[in-house]
């Protein structure tokens, strides 16, 4: 069972077992990307911190779980990153039992800023009970087709909106979607190389896989100075913005036109296809 955390960009789940605090795209040392534009915006880590701080302290959970992009350049590490990411996770291992992350596409060479004992997971993810949790710019292993659930960070979803003058606004939002698991399973099947008997369904009980999954939750960005792609614009769908989604969403297994977007206090706004049409 997974449970947004009302307002903020985060998630609980909880089994049997443990209670596991979910959170994404933290993308320390965004802020150098605006100081060579000329921008120059002190770092924010600190208050990501004292953020993440405050949801340990209230839903005590024994293990983090971060879907990806803890830094943010992609293939090297900046000098403040090489600052910033080890006092950041210092702070919290003393708050949290156990930290894992799961590799996004802007953590290339994150494992020597991290201190010892973080473990770093595949971007093809890993299962919590029935709930699968991956980056997004990769595909999923084929094993999360056996929960009913997946959860993805990547996309930094925002919805934009017209206030009665006119001005435009833009807020975070959660995305909930129906997911078609023969879809899904089909398009994982192709993407992983393996070989197809008579049906989706024969391949995957010989790989020992009974597909349910059912929807599809996008999680907002934990580090809201990010923005996004608003998804409800009308050019949202434009070659290069569908790299950006990543290839779950491309396969066209996940039903985005119905999606309820829901902002980080729970109002529901309507499905993304209505919500594009106020733009």
């Amino acid at each position: 069972m997974i449970t947004p955390l009302i307002p903020y960009p985060a998630a609980l789940i909880e089994t049997k077992e443990t209670r596991t605090l979910v959170i994404t795209d933290l993308h320390i040392g965004w802020e150098i990307a605006l100081s060579e534009k000329g921008i120059h915006v002190p770092t924010q880590a600190p208050k990501l911190l004292q953020k993440l701080k405050t949801l340990i302290g209230i839903y005590r959970p024994e293990k983090l779980l971060i879907l990806g992009d803890v830094k943010h350049t992609v293939a090297k590490a900046e000098l403040s990153e090489w600052q910033d990411i080890p006092d950041f996770f210092n702070n919290i291992k003393t708050y949290v039992k156990e930290i894992q992350i799961i590799r996004g596409n802007h953590d290339g060479n994150l494992e020597p800023l991290l201190p010892e004992n973080i473990k770093i997971l595949p971007s093809s993810g890993i299962a919590i009970g029935e709930v699968g949790l991956f980056h997004g710019h990769r595909w999923p292993s084929l094993s999360l087709l056996k929960c009913k659930t997946l959860v993805m960070g990547h996309v930094h979803p925002v919805i934009a909106l017209r206030d009665p003058a006119g001005f435009r606004i833009t807020r975070q939002v959660w995305v909930k979607a129906n997911c078609n698991k023969t879809q899904l399973a089909k398009a994982l099947l192709q993407k992983h190389g393996l070989k197809f008997e008579k049906s989706t369904e024969e391949t995957l009980t010989k790989h020992g896989i009974k597909p349910k999954t059912s929807q599809i939750f996008i999680m907002p960005s934990f580090n809201d100075f990010l923005g996004g792609k608003p998804l409800n614009e009308k050019n949202a769908e434009s070659e290069k913005s569908r790299e950006i989604v990543g290839p779950v969403l491309r396969s066209e297994a996940v039903d985005m036109e119905n999606a309820e977007i829901y902002l980080l206090d729970g109002t529901f706004l309507g499905s993304l296809g209505k919500l594009k049409l106020l733009l």
